[in-house]
This record gives C-alpha cells, structure tokens and sequence, in this order.
C-alpha cells in the first residue's frame, strides 16, 4: 500500500510494453518467443512514465505552495511538453532540468496538440488514464480524487471515456493505499463513476473485466479491445491485476496482445504497486529500470 509501489509499479510495466507497444501478438511471439515479453535486460519508459512523474511533481508544488492542483499540474504539463520540443516555459519545478526526461519516447499526439495548442477535441484516447494513479494521493476523499484526477485528463481528452477512465484508475489507487482489496476498490470506484455523465461505456467496459476470467492473447483484444482509448487501457491493465498470479505474470498478460502495451501494463503497475507495495516488484526489473532514482525521490518526496 504504497505511492512508491504504485509509481514504480506502474514505470516497469510502462518499460515492459515499451518495445511491443505497436506490435501484433504474433510479431510478439515471432521475436520475443511463444510466451511474448517474459524479461528484457533494460527497462526504458515511455512518454507515460514521463507524464506521471511531470503529474507528480505537480500536484506536489500545488501542497507545498497551497494553489490550486489543476493549476500547477498544468503548468507541469507545459513543461513536459517543452521537454519534447514544445515552447519555452518557466522552469517552476524540479524535472525539467534533468536532461534524461527530453528523450522523445513516442508521445501521444493527442497531449502535444491539445497541449500546445490548448484546444478541445473530442478524444478518448488513453493519454489521460495512463498518467492518473498520482492523483490518488492528492486527498483521502475519494470522490475529490476523482473529480481532479477528471480534471488533469480533460486538459487533453474531452470524451467522457477519456477523462472517466483516469477517474477510475485513481479512485482505485485511492482505496487500495486506503486498505481495500482489489474487489472492494473497483466497487467504490464504479459507485462513483456511475454518477457521472456520458459513463455507460466506461462501465459497461469495466464491469467486463471484472468478471472475466484469465484470457489469451487475442481474447483481450476481442473482449476488452486494444487499449488505445481510455476504457479500453483500463479494463485491460484491471483485468490483468485481477487475474494475474504475481506482479510478473500481472504485468506480462497486460503487455503481451495487439495493442497500447505501454499504457496497459503501466496501469495494471500502478493498480498492483498500490495495492502490494514495491516489495512485489522483482529487484532485476528495478535495478534497470531508467529513471528509478528520479521517480523514487519524486515519489518520497510526498
């Protein structure tokens, strides 16, 4: 029942989808076995691990400052995009001056162009849900974390299941480091989800993976999608904690199919590090993990 677990969970299993991100599960098979991704000899992150840590270090200036959570996290936002090639910005924080977070890992193109050009879209992709679980820390409340964690992926999703989705991952995150087993967490987290509008598909698709049993590879594309928009990328990283017998066999169901590998195993990592702590989290994965040391001190940091 960590933070820590949570943001470390979530960069390994952003790593571990990171080389098979737009592959095919059979080009995932043909190069990497019939098991898929079992183990890679480094772990390397991806705009997803990027945009949680720029989250983090948002919402942590907003506590220290006492300003307004969506005001400073999308300032931290603004930096991050500077860090892909974006406009000049103030340097209000800590990460932008690490020059290891200016590596260009395939950012979405939805949060550069809605960032950039802070316009609207109608976009349920997963850009939002893949960097809610910090949010979970920000109150013990439940329904305000969700109502923030809302808030961060509508500064680039304007479909409900774009911004629902990351209300849910937080929700979740924020019961499991309350205590709650995995179950409980998801009920409380579609107690609150289903007071919003425009929630049918996001609960419809989360109720799925919940009741689901173990899948194959293509089952999960064929029952819970690719995880390209946000329902789909939640209900495939849930269903993988669910089902999953360990954080290692969680996290390789959640990246081995034909689909957003990255997201979906960074948000089967958050669920599972939250849930367990970092303890679950082999030490051969952490110990090339890039960026560990950052996203540690950043994560003991609240």
């Amino acid at each position: 029942m960590s933070l820590l677990g949570s943001v470390l969970g979530g960069a390994v299993g952003d790593a571990f989808g990171a080389p098979v991100e737009f592959s095919t599960i059979a080009d995932i098979r043909r190069l990497h076995g019939p098991e898929g991704v079992v183990d890679l000899p480094v772990l390397e992150i991806t705009d997803d691990t990027q945009m949680v840590l720029f989250t983090l270090e948002g919402l942590l200036l907003a506590r220290e400052r006492g300003l307004d959570p969506l005001v400073t996290v999308r300032a931290a936002y603004a930096r991050w995009l500077h860090t892909q090639g974006g406009p000049p910005v103030e340097d209000d924080g800590w990460l932008m001056s690490d020059r290891r977070l200016h590596s260009r890992r395939a950012p979405g193109h939805t949060c550069l162009t809605a960032l950039k050009h802070n316009e609207k879209n109608n976009s349920k992709g997963c850009g939002g849900v893949m960097r809610a679980a910090p949010v979970a820390v920000w109150s013990t409340d439940l329904r305000e974390v969700f109502e923030l964690a809302v808030g961060t992926a509508k500064m680039t999703h304007h479909h409900p299941s774009g911004y629902l989705s990351a209300g849910v991952l937080a929700a979740i995150v924020r019961a499991l480091l309350d205590g709650a087993d995995l179950p409980s967490a998801v009920a409380v987290a579609r107690a609150e989800l289903v007071r919003w509008d425009g929630h049918e598909e996001q609960t419809t698709l989360l109720d799925k993976a919940t009741r689901l049993g173990p899948l194959t590879p293509e089952q999960v594309e064929s029952e819970l999608g690719g995880g390209w928009v946000g329902e789909e990328a939640l209900a495939i990283g849930l269903h993988a904690a669910l089902v999953g017998d360990s954080f290692p066999d969680a996290v390789r169901r959640a990246v081995n199919h034909s689909g957003d590998s990255d997201s979906t195993g960074s948000i089967c990592g958050n669920i599972l590090g939250a849930r367990d702590g970092v303890a679950v989290i082999p030490e051969s994965w952490l110990s090339v993990l890039e960026l560990r040391d950052l996203t540690e001190r950043l994560a003991l940091s609240w």
